[in-house]
């Protein structure tokens, strides 16, 4: 084969590999946007709505079924990483907020490093939800949020190989329990603030049914 047949077999496969990859780049961004917004309707109450968004976002995975032989190396070079972690990342609250159970990454079909990286990203998530719990009034909810919190990041610190593999899950790890040490003050304050309430209206009380005694 001549040296101008194989360059010009090279520049096709090149051609091709960019041509995919603005493709792929495209359907990604369009996955995490609406991943982000299935984690807002998630804060918002609308769970339907969060589980349509997440269905969405699943379509634009589809693309990576048909990734050609020349293109396959993208997908392990970050390219769909970080929509894979935000589509974890719907999924894991949805699924938490809706039945307090986790999803599966082989039910929802991401690598399970994306699905580690995705699930430490929750904790800050739930942070919002306890924070936003606190401001209703809705100190039961606050109080399982950070349950969660805690029991997601005990969980993944009890890996032992991952860390080691997956080097970018100990910075979110570290991330997370400031996060949580944050919420745990947050929640905390809170039950106080609320048993102090409780202490003076049972003192307002016992010296009202005083004074109506001694008249």
């Amino acid at each position: 084969m001549s040296l101008q047949k194989i360059l010009g077999r090279i520049e096709e496969e090149l051609s091709e590999r960019e041509e995919f990859k603005d493709e792929l780049y495209e359907a990604m961004r369009k996955a995490t946007r609406f991943s982000k917004q299935a984690i807002f309707a998630v804060h918002k109450g609308k769970l339907r709505e969060a589980g349509k968004l997440i269905k969405d976002a699943e379509k634009f995975f589809a693309k990576l079924d048909r990734i050609p032989l020349a293109c396959r190396e993208l997908v392990y070079a970050g390219i769909v990483d970080s929509a894979f972690q935000e589509y974890t990342e719907a999924h894991v609250l949805l699924n938490l907020v809706k039945n307090g159970k986790f999803v599966d990454p082989e039910k929802i079909r991401v690598p399970s490093t994306s699905y580690l990286l995705g699930l430490a990203d929750v904790v800050g998530e739930l942070r919002r939800r306890t924070l936003d719990s606190l401001r209703r009034g809705n100190l039961k909810n606050a109080e399982k949020s950070l349950e969660n919190m805690e029991f997601i990041h005990d969980a993944l610190m009890g890996l032992e190989k991952a860390p080691r593999s997956v080097s970018e899950l100990r910075r979110k790890s570290d991330v997370a329990r400031r996060v949580i040490e944050a919420t745990r003050g947050d929640v905390t304050m809170e039950v106080r603030r609320n048993s102090l309430e409780r202490s003076i209206r049972h003192l307002e009380k016992a010296i009202k049914a005083k004074t109506e005694k001694g008249r």
